[in-house]
Formats: structure tokens, sequence, C-alpha cells
């Protein structure tokens, strides 16, 4: 029994040793500090220069940081409005996720059926009964706002258009597009076909990141169809700073909207802007809410999705530890000044029990700014661990019991400076 006894105490001692936490490069990453200094953020901004956004001549838009989908300015954003040809950019998504899928390609060809063909408005010129390939579609639906090429994807892709929309509506829902309905793949003007800039912000963001792919079309400024030259009609693709997309829209009753995605010195962001009252004024108000977000905003990536954050000790495992990271890129969105007062702190479960899964929470992360909470992000398990055989759950359970009478049973432990403190 005395054997035993001082076998058990030399595990304890050996599964007790504190295990190095390592953090990312410390020339790209904050420092790691103790998480709970951080406060609920009331404006974390308040400190720097940063001026309040300029007035927008618009019923309603959204400015936002697409790496961290922080919006940094908004007027009316969830006012329910006509989205006129803005709509096309839901069509244009499930069209995009099909293509991802594998069900569909780019080079498949769509007959031209004569719902397609007759649709009023504008238009990209396809002929009754022509076969056209999807890609050209989508360069019809982008660059001539063709209301005949979305519904030709449209029945392509949902092989009625009824079906179509259920499918844009059960997509929406599934973005949190809270307050959208949507009622045909084109946006022609139909009493309940509402959504809200953002709404369009949500979606717009998630076309960007999901598929970066296709996200080159949207920057084409000229399409040629049947003879047919026709110019994109984002007028800010002309202009020299660095807006590559997205589409634009205008109706009566919804006015003159634009949805914009640009990027400067790293910075991606997009503008939501609508009911403005003319064609040059929806450019020149996106433009001048992008401007605004460039000169004074900035991403700043903390971790890399699967990056090696933290080691910690895993109790009744096959594995003795488990690798802590993100399952995403994590991005803040910061004062262009403020990069160097940013601060990290881990806090972590300290009693994690095997069988662990992969992207199984445990921890969290939160970036503060000179003491406010500023973004959190999930702690997740970059591998599954498995519960160990019998002998090891035996010894571990022994092993458990003495580091808590040792070293109580905290639920929680904090990351300092690169060491683990319990």
């Amino acid at each position: 029994m005395r054997r035993l006894a001082h076998f058990c105490v030399v595990l304890f001692l050996l599964s007790s040793v504190p295990l190095a936490s390592f953090a990312a490069d410390k020339a790209k990453t904050p420092p790691i500090t103790q998480p709970a200094t951080a406060k609920p953020a009331k404006n974390a901004w308040a400190s720097y220069l940063v001026p309040a956004a300029p007035a927008i001549d618009a019923k309603s838009y959204v400015l936002m940081d697409v790496q961290s989908g922080k919006v940094l300015a908004q007027k009316k954003a969830n006012i329910k409005m006509p989205p006129a040809s803005l709509t096309k950019l839901m069509t244009l998504y499930i069209v995009f996720k099909e293509l991802a899928s594998g069900r569909i390609n780019l080079t498949d060809k769509v007959t031209i059926s004569k719902v397609a063909w007759k649709t009023g408005g504008s238009r990209m010129f396809v002929k009754l009964g022509n076969q056209v390939s999807v890609q050209n579609l989508i360069q019809g639906v982008i660059v001539d706002s063709g209301n005949d090429a979305t519904m030709a994807l449209a029945e392509f892709v949902g092989s009625t258009v009824p079906t179509f929309t259920q499918m844009m509506n059960q997509q929406a829902k599934i973005l949190g597009m809270t307050e959208s309905h949507f009622s045909d793949p084109t946006g022609l003007p139909m009493p309940d076909h509402l959504t809200t800039a953002h709404d369009l912000s949500l979606l717009a963001r998630a076309t960007i990141m999901q598929f970066p792919q296709y996200y080159h079309f949207f920057g084409e400024k000229w399409l040629t169809w049947n003879k047919i030259r026709q110019p994109n009609r984002n007028r800010l693709l002309w202009r020299s700073i660095g807006v590559d997309g997205m589409k634009t829209g205008h109706t009566a009753a919804a006015g003159f909207c634009q949805i914009s995605s640009g990027i400067q010195h790293g910075t991606r962001l997009l503008s939501v802007v609508m009911g403005t009252p003319t064609d040059m004024a929806r450019a020149d108000e996106s433009q001048k809410i992008l401007s605004y977000g460039f000169r004074f905003f900035q991403s700043a990536q903390i971790y890399k999705a699967d990056e090696v954050i933290s080691q910690q000790r895993v109790w009744k495992g096959e594995d003795k530890n488990v690798a802590l990271g993100v399952a995403k890129d994590f991005y803040v969105t910061i004062p262009h000044s403020a990069y160097a007062d940013l601060k990290v702190g881990l806090t972590i479960d300290s009693k994690i029990m095997a069988p662990i899964t992969k992207g199984q929470q445990l921890g969290e992360i939160t970036v503060s700014l000179k003491g406010n909470a500023v973004a959190t992000a999930e702690l997740v398990a970059l591998k599954a661990d498995p519960a160990g055989g019998w002998f090891t759950r035996f010894i571990d359970a022994i092993a458990h019991f003495f580091h808590n009478l040792f070293h109580g049973s905290k639920t929680q432990q904090v990351v300092v400076g690169g060491e683990k403190t319990s």
C-alpha cells in the first residue's frame, strides 16, 4: 500500500506540471493578459481620434468590416424597404452555393424559356430557346442586372421560379436575415418583397466570405451579348478607391440602391446604401461612407484558423494534452492607431475530461482595448481525444483527485503572459 501511495503521488506530481501555453507570433499578436480586467465596452474607441460617420443622403445604410462582421456605422438599418435588383445578390448566393457543392457547373448550358425571355426591366438580351452557360448568365445578372438572365438561373436551379423563391426565403432564415421576405428572384416591385440594409449586409458578407472563388465576377465592367455591349452600373468600379463589387438596384419605390465592397491596406469593407435620390448619388454616398471606414478603421487578425494557441491537460484521455485554437480566422476591427493597445486574454476550462471532440469549446478568447472588451471568440479543441483505456482512466482519476486536493476545484483558469496559472 505504501508503494501504491508513493506511485500515486508521483503520478500526481507529473500530471500537475504546468504545460506551456503557445501564443501566436509576438510580432503579430497582441500580448496575452488576464481577461478579468476587460469590461464590456461602452465606447472602446472614445480615446481615439474617430469622428462620427458623415451624413449620408439615403433612407437607410450600413457600413461593415467584412472580416470581423463589425458594423462601423448605420442609419435606420432595420427598416424594411424594397430592395430592387439588390435582390439578385440572393439569387447569386444560391447559384454560387450550388456551384460550390458541385450540383451545377459554370459550363452547364441553360435553355432560355419563354418566362425568362419575356421578363421585363433591365435585360441581358438572351434569345428565346438559346442555350447559355451558367457563367455567362452570372455575368448577365451582375454586369447587365439582367432580369432575363436571373429568371433563367432561377428556373435552372429551382426547376420553377416559385420553387426557387422558396429557396431564397429558406436561405434568408439560415443567414439570419430575419426581416426579409423575397417574392421573386429579380427584385421587380411586389408588395411583400422587402428587406433591410442590415439583412443585405449579412448576405453580402456571406457571399464574400463563403465564395471567394466567384467574387471576381462582381468586378467585371463590361459585357457584350447578342452584339449589345453594356456597362456595369456600379460606378465605383471606375473610381480608384479599391472597390471591386458588388450590385446596384433601382425602382421607383426603392429609389437608387447599392451594395459596394472594396479593400484598402488589407481591410475589406462593405456598404449597403438604400433609397438615394439619383444614380450618381448612390455612387457618391457609397464612396463617402466607404472612405470614412477606410480612413479611420482597420482589420486586425488575432489568430489564424487551426493555429495552436494553447496546450492543455486532458484527464482520462488517450492523449495527455489537447491543442486549443480557433475554428476560423479571428479578426477584430479597431481604430488605425489602436493596435499597440490591444490585449488578448484566454479563459480555459481547468477540468478538461475526455472524450473530447474536434471543435468542442473549451474556453474563450477576449480581446480588449484599454481595458474594454471589444471582441470574443470560442477557444476550441483542434483535434479529438477519445477516452483512454480503463487503466489510464483509473490512474487519471487518482491523479485528478490529488490535483483537486492540493489545487482546489476551480472550474476555470487564466492564461497570463504565456504561462498557465490556476
